[in-house]
């Protein structure tokens, strides 16, 4: 009963990310680099600050108390914040990966590479090597065949679509380039993990087990803040859109989404920490948690892609090679409990 609540929470943190793209769609006359630090100031400082503080509840202590709890461990805290910066150039690819690919298929490559690296990186690089038993193992190669199946299914898609159906689609689709951005950024987005490894011990005594990542959480998306406002403080400074900031008649529309955006981006590592919580009794399912969450993204991204007609005009073969794809990455997320 537990791993199924636990399995469900998680689903439901990887259907909000899936959908935190959406909300996207309705900001208006913002350039990419403008609407992408707003919607960040939300999903990588707000809301893990707010889940931060949440952790403390039960606790007795302050948000004093965390801050001295990090500053005690300064190693743990600076490489959760490190490997978060490295995972915010992750961010910043994994978003052009969609603007290139489309929700769908970019998010289906830009994950799968994040999955398995992360899952088998995060133990290696906190010298916890030995919880990645055979089952782990077999589960990330499975999920990982899984999203190859999604791959070879957008390739179909792209190779089958006159240019101008693709344009439909897609408006900046470009399969070389997005190919090339999207295995970018799950490399790079792998270290979000290696940073919640780290961190995984930065917590007041008496937190609440399903609140545990959440500091850690908040300090890896801190420094994915910083590398992502570099970035996007330099491409309004080069494509001169400051003035983007200054449209104050479309500040409460843009705001408004942003902020959705960030909330449902946020809820992933929200429900991975809450889902963690029920798991405490099935270590090899804790060990793939992560492998859970990234393939359960794929799935739900792909069924956007659906509902956003990214799909439409594949051919029936392609159709039926994602539903494959699709039905694997399902199966892998309880693979290593069955073996």
């Amino acid at each position: 009963m537990y791993i199924f609540i636990g399995l469900l929470i998680i689903a439901i943190g990887a259907f909000c990310q899936s959908s935190s793209y959406v909300p996207i769609n309705k900001i208006k006359a913002w350039s990419w680099e403008s609407y992408w630090i707003v919607q960040g100031v939300f999903a990588w400082l707000v809301f893990p600050l707010l889940g931060a503080l949440l952790s403390l509840s039960g606790t007795g202590g302050s948000f004093g108390d965390l801050l001295a709890l990090m500053q005690a461990d300064p190693r743990a805290t600076w490489l959760t914040i490190l490997f978060g910066a490295l995972w915010g150039v992750g961010g910043l690819t994994f978003g052009l990966s969609m603007r290139y690919l489309g929700v769908a298929l970019g998010q289906s490559l830009a994950l799968g590479t994040c999955s398995a690296l992360g899952a088998i990186l995060g133990p290696v690089f906190t010298g916890h090597a030995h919880d990645l038993t055979s089952s782990v193992i077999i589960g990330v190669v499975v999920t990982l065949i899984g999203i190859a199946i999604i791959g070879i299914a957008g390739a179909m898609k792209a190779a089958g679509l006159p240019e101008e159906e693709r344009r439909k689609a897609v408006k900046d689709f470009n399969f070389g380039k997005g190919i090339f951005v999207a295995l970018l950024a799950g490399f790079m987005s792998a270290c979000f993990n290696i940073g919640l490894n780290f961190g995984q011990d930065l917590y007041l005594p008496g937190t609440r087990t399903i609140f545990q990542s959440l500091p850690a959480t908040m300090l890896v998306t801190f420094g994915g803040f910083l590398t992502n406002a570099c970035y996007c403080f330099f491409q309004n400074a080069k494509n001169k859109t400051w003035g983007d900031y200054r449209k104050k008649a479309l500040w409460g529309n843009n705001l408004l989404f942003c902020c959705l955006a960030g909330l449902l981006w946020y809820s992933q590592f929200f429900g991975l920490s809450l889902g963690k919580g029920f798991l405490t009794d099935y270590p090899v399912l804790i060990t793939f948690s992560w492998c859970i969450l990234m393939a359960l993204n794929v799935t739900f991204s792909n069924v956007w892609g659906i509902i956003l007609k990214e799909w439409k005009g594949a051919s029936k073969k392609t159709i039926t090679v994602l539903l494959i794809g699709l039905a694997v990455l399902i199966f892998s997320t309880f693979l290593p409990q069955l073996i």
